[in-house]
Order: C-alpha cells, then sequence, then structure tokens
C-alpha cells in the first residue's frame, strides 16, 4: 500500500527520529520570516475563473468524494458547507462503499451516497469532483471513479494532499499544480512531469485544479461560486465566512519544516502523559465548516484530540449527519471545548487558536497552524504579517 497521507502521524515519526539524532534538528532552518504574498495578475485570475466555468449544467453537480476509513476532516466538510451556503449548486458527499466515512483527525460522518448510487442519479456524470485528502492515496475504487468522471468531462479539484491522490489517476501528467507543503517534496519526486507553482493557493491547469494545505478549501469554494454565480454572489458567501476577500495568492515560504516547529512537536509527543480528550459538543443545526475547523485545530496539538459527544446523531446546518464519537449528554467543564456558536467560520478558527495558545502555549498554536498551513500565524505573531485564511479575513 502507498504511503499514508495523514501528515501528522508521519510527523510523529520524524519527530521521534530526531530525537535520536540530534543533528537532525540542528540542521533544520530556522521559522520563515514573514512574508509578502504576491499579487496574482488580473488576466491570471480571469483565466483561472474561465476555466472553472461549469462544464455541463447551469446548476451544476458537485461530488465531494471520501473513502470511509479515513478521508481528511476539513477537506471533505469545509467545500461542502461553504458551496451549500451560496445555493447555486447541488453538492453532494460521496463515498466509495455503504455506511459512515471515518474523517482523521476528528468526526465521523454519514456520506449522502456511495459512488454507484450518484452514479445511477446522475449517469452523465458530475460537473466538479472535489478529491479530499485521504489517509492513502492508491485506493483503488477512488482512484478508477476520479478517472470515470474526468473521463465525463468534470472538472476534478484536489484539496491538500489530495493533489496526491489526483497525481495517482495520472490526471496532473504534465500540468501544473500544487499541494500541501509538507507532501510536495515527495509528490514531485513520484510524477516528475508534473510542475510545481510557487505562490499560489490555488492553481488550474486543463480541467484540473488543486490546492496548497487545509484552509485552502476555503477560498477554492469561494472561487467556485465565482466562476458559478459571479462575484457578487461569492461576496456575499465570503462576508458570511468572515472573509473580506479572496483570490489564488500565498507565501509559500512561509510554509516549510522548521526547528521550532520540529521541537514543539518532539516536545509535545514526549509529553504522553499530558495528553487530554477534550469533549465537543454536536448540536442540531450548528454550521459544519467551524466544526470541522475547531475539531482538526485541537486534534492536531499532539497534546489533544477532540471528541465529539451528543445523546445521538446531529444533523448540521446544512444536512450532515455527524455520528458522535461518544453518546453521552454531558462533558466534564475542564475538558469541554467551547460551544460551537453563530461566529463566522473564520472567527472559529481564530478563537480554537487562540484557546490553543491559552491551553499549550504559542509554539504548540503555531504548530497547528502550519499543518493548517493557515498564513498569518507561525511566522510571525497574528497582525505581524497577513491575515487568516487566503490573507484575506477580516479583523474584528
Amino acid at each position: 500500500m502507498k504511503r499514508r497521507i495523514a501528515v501528522w502521524g508521519g510527523l510523529g515519526v520524524l519527530a521521534m527520529a530526531a530525537v535520536v539524532g540530534g543533528a537532525l534538528i540542528l540542521s533544520l532552518p530556522p521559522a520563515p520570516a514573514a512574508a509578502e504574498a504576491p499579487p496574482v495578475p488580473r488576466a491570471e485570475a480571469e483565466a483561472m475563473l474561465a476555466a472553472l466555468k461549469p462544464p455541463k449544467r447551469a446548476r451544476p453537480v458537485v461530488a465531494i468524494i471520501g473513502i470511509n476509513d479515513a478521508t481528511e476532516t476539513t477537506d471533505y466538510l469545509m467545500p461542502y458547507g461553504v458551496l451549500k451556503r451560496a445555493d447555486v449548486a447541488e453538492v453532494m458527499l460521496v463515498a466509495t462503499a455503504p455506511g459512515p466515512v471515518t474523517l482523521y483527525p476528528a468526526l465521523t460522518v454519514e456520506p449522502h451516497a456511495t459512488t454507484a448510487q450518484f452514479d445511477a442519479r446522475y449517469p452523465e456524470g458530475a460537473d466538479y469532483v472535489i478529491v479530499p485528502a485521504m489517509n492513502r492515496n492508491d485506493d483503488p475504487a477512488a482512484l478508477a471513479w476520479i478517472r470515470r468522471q474526468a473521463a465525463d468531462g468534470a472538472i476534478i479539484i484536489g484539496v491538500c494532499a489530495g493533489a496526491t491522490v489526483v497525481a495517482e489517476t495520472g490526471l496532473l501528467d504534465g500540468r501544473r499544480a500544487t499541494t500541501h507543503w509538507y507532501f510536495l517534496k515527495r509528490l514531485r519526486k513520484d510524477h516528475p512531469d508534473i510542475r510545481y507553482v510557487a505562490d499560489r493557493r490555488i492553481v488550474v491547469d486543463g480541467g484540473v485544479a488543486t490546492t496548497t494545505g487545509i484552509t485552502a478549501s476555503m477560498p477554492m469554494a469561494l472561487t467556485l461560486i465565482e466562476a458559478i454565480a459571479g462575484g457578487e454572489r461569492a461576496g456575499a458567501v465570503a462576508r458570511e465566512l468572515g472573509l473580506a476577500r479572496w483570490d489564488a495568492r500565498h507565501a509559500s515560504a512561509a510554509f516549510r519544516f522548521n526547528r521550532p516547529f520540529a521541537l514543539t512537536v518532539i516536545g509535545n509527543t514526549l509529553a504522553f502523559w499530558n495528553r487530554e480528550t477534550l469533549g465537543l459538543e454536536l448540536t442540531p443545526g450548528m454550521d459544519e465548516v467551524s466544526l470541522a475547523l475547531v475539531a482538526d485545530a485541537w486534534s492536531r496539538t499532539y497534546r489533544s484530540r477532540a471528541v465529539s459527544f451528543a445523546a445521538g446523531p446531529v444533523t448540521t446546518r446544512n444536512g450532515v449527519r455527524v455520528l458522535p464519537d461518544r453518546a453521552e449528554a454531558d462533558w466534564p467543564a475542564t475538558r469541554r471545548l467551547p460551544a460551537i456558536d453563530d461566529r463566522p467560520p473564520a472567527q472559529a478558527l481564530d478563537a480554537a487558536l487562540q484557546g490553543i495558545e491559552r491551553r499549550y502555549g504559542r509554539r504548540t498554536a503555531d504548530v497547528v497552524a502550519m499543518q493548517l498551513e493557515y498564513p498569518g500565524r507561525g511566522a510571525a505573531r497574528p497582525g505581524e504579517a497577513q491575515p487568516s485564511i487566503g490573507m484575506m479575513k477580516t479583523r474584528s
């Protein structure tokens, strides 16, 4: 089986190896300085929107494909939640087999259809297929279905390390692309024909799009909304999310494996006796984007993991049925995460990072932000670098 995509387990192994070889730590670069993301030329932005126009239907069909045993939490749920807010497309969470989808590093959800059920409902295929990161990039059923959808004219969008899954289909051969910073070296080694594009959160080439790390799926979804329904509709959704603007700009040099990152991961990994299980309450109608971001963030500290709890399954704002990890009505107050409230999702993530900093320190919050490839943290303190998701968040 191909390498597993779970970044966080891989980083833990690397951290332990670094303990054995101190020279590795000393050889790592320091934290990168704050960097200005270069602007995207207008002609390039317009060409991207033109390339992402719906290929088949005026109201397009979007399928977000997952494998049942492990698909990345935010990659799977955030594009769904953002696109559903816009109400400009039919959007479905799809899985390769019947049953729930276990997301990593947190949450379990019920998809709306299997790939077979989707094919029966839409025999002409999807307009867009969004491919999240998965715990393996060579799942035969997922690869075969993605190839068939591409052959039927769907635009394929690899989110984060989902680009490595798309690469395994052969659809990125000879094309421009990007991916999560941690997987970039391996992607280029395994697929040397891919032409990497730096300083772009979103890259589109020949009916295939890819993005950088996890939080890039929010500007990606907004860009897709703009391509489908125009800038005014995308802007309205962006404001609901807590964003002022969205585009493909990205400071790639700000995201790389560095000494403070490695030392923090090592320290947190070794302090296993301080590891916490924190309860996150599921409530009917909660925003699935905020839920995904908060659960994801608190499960990447190497000190904690978020465990969902509720008396039974809960349906989110836009119709995702979430299965609780613990069928419990309450959780001890000292180990209970703040409730998911009505604040915009971008602010919910900022609040989670602030909570992580208060509980475990700034370095741990920066480690989480690096894994999420979340601009505005890690290279500099908030306010010293560009703002958050896609350098576009409205400061409150």
